[in-house]
């Protein structure tokens, strides 16, 4: 074992600490009976393993406790409770107690036990420290744990493989997988357990690869799995949402079963994991093979409808479990509101909600927090947000769960107020929190406020683990700093695919098309497989930077070298490519070979290059079939519209505008945003409701009188409207992107970048203007906009004029 991983001092934590009054040991509620050991190493063993039933509650506990400290320990004295044999052992009562606390879940007792106990330096063996490690767990406590695996490697305890197995479980339970398996590895016996648990820390922390190749492992070697093990295995599958595997999964639980019939709990795993695989048909059969139906049987499949999207279908079956005097508990409920949440079932998820209150539910702060999470998700915000005020005792997970729903609905101000709000309560935010406020930023392209949380987030200590880097990388990418996220991105020693996927992405919207490609060839090396997203980043970059021939070579290598078979996203990247590029005809006859019909995606990548390319016959073709697919779609018919418009068809023109109008289809309009000392500004065409108008459009009247001076003149075709030259010149002054920039003009000090995110596709008017400017005022100015980044510097752009 690595010897930084393990501290052998001993524990820092307050004192054993009563948390209740000796007084309550005349509480007579003491449970009747416990059986009892004949030896000491025994009595470790009952009340480390005692049923559920066996051990008291709460409040028995406490009462034990107060009279051992009554006694001060003393196992010389007749206990006179009935939970104890006479004369058992001070170091059994200890493990009896750090026990019965873990099962209550109250674990920070049982390490306050445990804190005492070290500073007497009394006996603490390889019975006790599994239930320590246990509440280090529980508690999420790696530091203590990290002592705690001193300890037992200091008192030769690493002997035992149950201690092992412990340690095992506890560095899953605080997110520290290296240190799990580093724990396996190093184990000279395992026994079924071992696997079991290392596998369902993989799968806890989201390691899908690492967890196969686990699985793998153990077949090889002959180890009979146990119906745990099985259940891990089983939910990989579920997560991996891979049918083809989950049947051979399905095969393998079958031929390795103890028994003839598969049990309760192992079907129930089967049936969630074929309904998340997206097969509601082999879910059924498992489920109507089964003779006697737990609640959670009937949840799993409940469930599965929900997932499938089968809404009808669940509440006929949440109906018919009514019906067999089934009834649902707290965790039923919740299991299938956050499945409302994944598939965004606002009505049923309504109705539950309505179920919770009609039927005397508790409405917990678990419940609660879900319905926040669901509404959120269903964009729902009122209703979450009333959800949400309800609440007197909010925890971090609600507070995380209701910022998170306005970072999905893109409420910038008002996911930073509650998040505010959440530090001034003296709450310390959660990863969940982090990630969404550091996606919000990626939206919305707030640099500034995306650095202050990166600076937060390391100040507070927070860990930092591989989806907040994730996060992080993406946010730097898509706020402009393709630097920054290449940092963090080379600084990151523990890459996943999706870190990959992230940094290739980032510099697919750059138009990095070169660096893109090595990064791809990079990770090959390292023996990373790519997925789908993996190609769709490369493809794009490769029809940003105009690499025709790299993009049809990796195409290719799609199925050739890794049997990935192209989706219709895959496809899409591709007309994009070929489009761009003017090869109009090979993009129309690839859409024509697909092997599924072709969606309002590829449609539109040809009309846009029909646009770009001015072909207005193919341009027809595509708009056609764009408004078959998507009738309620205006923008196919402004693009069409521009089309014959560039050709001067303003009689064409005038038609489809009328159809537009007689419709009622509205357009989009151009939205432009900056962010300026931890605040987003967003402006409109034309736009004079912002507070600093006079000035903004005082600065656009010294911009325009600069460019002129420079010998610049306004591209007026980009105006598709039969009016005159005039009244063209006025319309482009006042782009939004225009407003914003002049905006960030007046608003920031000279040399410092100006960062815009617009909504639309930037106009080549202010592509020209913007790269003038940049020169004029020395600035470096960043624009995404629909499609990609620009970047502008001394009057020119990082794309190359090629957009």
């Amino acid at each position: 074992m690595d010897p930084v991983m393990v501290i052998t001092s001993k524990p820092h934590l307050p004192s054993l600490l009563l948390p209740f009054s000796v007084e309550a040991l005349k509480q007579p509620n003491l449970p009747s009976k416990l059986s009892l050991a004949q030896t000491p190493q025994d009595e470790h063993k009952q009340s480390a393993s005692s049923t559920h039933n066996d051990l008291p509650s709460i409040d028995q506990t406490k009462q034990i406790h107060a009279h051992m400290i009554k006694t001060h320990f003393d196992y010389t004295l007749q206990i006179p409770l009935t939970c104890f044999r006479p004369h058992m052992s001070s170091a059994a009562q200890y493990n009896f107690l750090i026990t019965s606390y873990n099962n209550n879940n109250f674990s920070r007792c049982s390490l306050k036990i445990y804190a005492h106990l070290r500073s007497m330096d009394a006996q603490v063996d390889n019975f006790t420290v599994p239930s320590v490690l246990k509440a280090c767990g529980q508690c999420s406590v790696a530091a203590l744990g990290k002592e705690v695996h001193g300890f037992v490697l200091k008192n030769g305890l690493d002997r035992d493989v149950f201690v092992r197995n412990a340690l095992m479980q506890m560095y899953s339970e605080c997110g520290n997988v290296v240190s799990a398996r580093l724990v396996f590895d190093q184990m000279a016996e395992r026994d079924v357990v071992s696997w079991s648990t290392m596998i369902r820390s993989y799968v806890r922390n989201r390691l899908l690869g690492e967890a196969l190749e686990l699985i793998r492992g153990m077949h090889s070697l002959g180890v009979k799995p146990s119906e745990i093990a099985m259940i891990s295995m089983v939910n990989l599958f579920a997560d991996l949402s891979h049918v083809k595997l989950g049947k051979a999964m399905h095969g393998y639980v079958t031929r390795n079963g103890r028994n003839e019939k598969l049990g309760v709990p192992i079907t129930t795993s089967l049936i969630d994991m074929y309904a998340k695989c997206g097969n509601s048909a082999y879910a059924e059969r498992l489920f109507s093979g089964l003779t006697q139906k737990s609640v959670v049987s009937w949840s799993a499949m409940i469930a599965g409808y929900i997932r499938c999207k089968k809404l009808e279908k669940g509440a006929r079956l949440f109906n018919e479990m009514l019906e067999e005097r089934i009834c649902p508990n707290e965790i039923t409920v919740l299991s299938l509101i956050i499945e409302c949440g994944f598939v965004g079932a606002l009505e049923l998820g309504m109705w539950l909600h309505s179920y919770i209150l009609r039927n005397g539910f508790v409405m917990s702060l678990a419940l609660a927090t879900a319905l926040v999470d669901m509404y959120g998700k269903c964009g729902d915000l009122r209703k979450a947000r009333a959800v949400f005020d309800c609440r007197i005792d909010k925890d971090v997970m609600i507070w995380s769960a209701m910022i998170s729903a306005y970072a999905q609905a893109n409420c910038f101000s008002q996911a930073c107020d509650l998040f505010a709000r959440m530090r001034e309560k003296g709450l310390k935010p959660n990863k969940v929190t982090m990630v969404s406020l550091i996606s919000l930023c990626a939206k919305v392209g707030a640099l500034d406020l995306g650095k202050w949380l990166h600076l937060y987030i390391n100040q507070q200590g927070l860990e930092v683990d591989l989806v907040l880097k994730t996060a992080l990388v993406d946010m730097y990418a898509k706020c402009g700093d393709i630097d920054g996220a290449h940092r963090l991105f080379i600084e990151a020693t523990d890459r996943d695919l999706c870190m990959w996927n992230a940094m290739m992405t980032g510099f697919a919207m750059h138009g990095c098309g070169n660096e893109a490609l090595k990064l791809f060839e990079e990770m090959e090396k390292h023996g990373i497989k790519p997925n789908d997203i993996t190609f769709i980043a490369v493809l794009h970059a490769c029809s940003h930077a105009g690499l025709v021939t790299e993009g049809k070579r990796l195409f290719e290598k799609m199925g050739l070298d890794f049997g990935l078979v192209p989706k219709i996203e895959h496809y899409g990247c591709m007309v994009d490519l070929l489009g761009r590029a003017g090869e109009l005809d090979e993009a129309h006859e690839l859409i024509k070979s697909m092997p599924v019909e072709p969606n309002s995606v590829i449609w539109g990548a040809l009309l846009a290059a029909c646009k770009l390319h001015k072909n207005p016959s193919l341009g027809e073709l595509a708009a056609e079939q764009l408004l078959e697919l998507e009738p309620q779609n205006c923008g196919y018919s402004i693009l069409l519209s521009n089309i014959y418009a560039a050709s001067n068809r303003w009689n064409d023109v005038a038609a489809v505008r009328t159809a537009v109008k007689d419709t009622g289809m509205k357009k989009q309009p151009g939205l432009s945003s900056i962010e300026v000392n931890g605040l987003v500004h967003d402006f409109v065409m034309g736009d004079k409701m912002h507070p600093q108008t006079g000035k903004i459009y005082e600065m656009l009247a010294e911009m325009r009188m600069k460019l002129t001076e420079a010998g610049y003149s306004p591209n007026t075709s980009v105006i598709l409207q039969n009016i005159d030259e005039e009244e063209k010149e006025t319309a482009l002054n006042y782009h939004s992107e225009k407003l914003a920039m002049a905006f960030g003009l007046i608003s920031t000090a000279a040399g410092t970048p100006v960062r815009i995110v617009k909504n639309l596709r930037v106009c080549d008017d202010c592509h020209a203007a913007t790269k003038l400017l940049s020169k004029l005022y020395g600035r470096v100015i960043i624009v995404r906009d629909r499609n990609r980044f620009h970047h502008f510097k001394e009057g020119s752009c990082s794309c190359g004029d090629y957009w």
